[in-house]
């Protein structure tokens, strides 16, 4: 049986997040030679590069309930687009990020995939934070504290429907693992 290929796709957005940084993630993970060592797990292994993201310096951040909403929009979208390409062609997308709600568009187009195939996903979501906050809870408005909410059918409408089915992943089949810091507003 040939080799699965995995594809890393690079997206260094730090929009979504209060600190900055996290832009750097796809460059470190390369430089820790992490082709290589999927090489030596046994799989095939291709590089998407970087998508290309807008960044904080040539932004307003809008909505303070939802900092950089279209930006972030805009950019889950075409990372949904790429997975749902990686998946269709039999490979396995492996997102190098930047912040968290770049999960958004990873999730997104998992689900949009194997929806239109008829199959349900699961989540496990590996996180010390709940990501649960919505516009409407969230005491920041920084977006990476949003994924998971959104995943599951809860928050802003042009993010929730970003898979084009709602929600994206049915709640009974996720798991939250890690989880130490949630939110008050989170809890409810």
């Amino acid at each position: 049986m040939p080799a699965r290929k995995v594809t890393f796709i690079g997206v260094p957005l730090d929009l979504g997040a209060g600190r900055r940084g996290v832009d750097m993630g796809p460059s470190a993970f390369r430089l820790a030679d992490i082709h290589q060592k999927v090489r030596d797990l046994g799989y095939e292994v291709a590089d998407a590069g970087d998508m290309e993201v807008s960044i904080q310096e040539t932004r307003e951040p809008g909505d303070p309930r939802m900092k950089f909403l279209k930006e972030i929009r805009s950019t889950c979208e075409a990372l949904r687009d790429k997975v749902v390409a990686v998946l269709g062609e039999g490979g396995m997308p492996v997102v190098l990020g930047g912040d968290h709600s770049i999960a958004m568009g990873t999730i997104g187009g998992a689900s949009r995939f194997h929806h239109a195939r008829k199959e349900k996903i699961g989540l496990v979501w590996f996180d010390a934070h709940g990501d649960m906050n919505t516009p409407q809870t969230s005491p920041s408005g920084n977006i990476h504290g949003m994924p998971l909410a959104v995943a599951l059918g809860l928050g802003e409408e042009s993010l929730v429907r970003l898979a084009g089915r709602v929600p994206m992943v049915d709640g009974a089949r996720a798991a939250v693992v890690g989880l130490r810091d949630v939110d008050a507003a989170e809890r409810d």
